[in-house]
């Protein structure tokens, strides 16, 4: 809220993650994987794209092409059409055969373990770091995708419009241990109730806390 101190906005921030946590209790990411490559390659998928597209696109995929050999193996064009409806697929086929060939050449065919080297990947950021990170590898991090960047800004808590900064902002108003759960919680809030247009105020179980609500 408007003139509220780091500290205050700290509780602030718990006080939300208390009353979104049992509301969406899910507890992982909505991508389907079986292993940790299966995710790094959903996640650079989901870009710009929704996961239950990303999920119909995967679930042929990965029954062919499932690990950095078969992806560096595979034709450009046929990696192209694969994942054509995830959207922006040409960019993200040559980051899938470029980062495949990296993970062989410099990590021996195993996804890497730290966000100094995932973001070394081509096509990953720290965002799809982050994912891998905690979804795979249990190191504690804050996911900044649309949703997250949306309602920081909306419920104060980062004034920021890089999703590096944000990341950062976040971090700072919450224990490591409950990183990756706030964003978590941020993201699904994002897609059922404060949407990018037309955020529900009225049913919103956070509006009490949320300077942008108009209570």
């Amino acid at each position: 809220m408007k003139g509220e101190t780091l500290e205050e906005k700290s509780k602030r921030a718990l006080k939300i993650l208390e009353i979104l946590d049992p509301i969406y209790p899910t507890q992982k990411t909505a991508l389907r994987y079986k292993n940790p490559f299966e995710l790094l390659v959903a996640t650079i998928l989901s870009a710009q794209c929704t996961d239950e597209r990303v999920n119909a696109v995967t679930k042929g995929l990965f029954e062919r092409y499932n690990t950095p050999e078969a992806i560096a193996g595979i034709p450009l064009g046929e990696l192209e059409e694969l994942i054509r409806p995830t959207g922006f697929y040409k960019n993200k086929a040559r980051a899938l055969k470029a980062l495949s060939m990296v993970i062989l050449d410099r990590f021996g065919g195993e996804v890497p373990s730290t966000m100094e080297e995932l973001v070394s990947l081509p096509g990953v950021g720290r965002k799809t770091a982050n994912v891998v990170l905690g979804a795979v590898f249990d190191v504690p991090g804050i996911v900044v995708d649309t949703h997250v960047k949306r309602l920081s800004a909306r419920l104060g808590l980062s004034d920021s419009k890089d999703p590096n900064t944000i990341e950062k902002d976040l971090e700072r108003l919450l224990p490591p241990e409950r990183w990756r759960r706030f964003s978590d919680l941020l993201i699904y809030h994002g897609r059922a109730v404060c949407k990018a247009r037309n955020p529900d105020h009225l049913n919103c179980p956070i509006r009490k806390l949320c300077p942008s609500s108009g209570i």
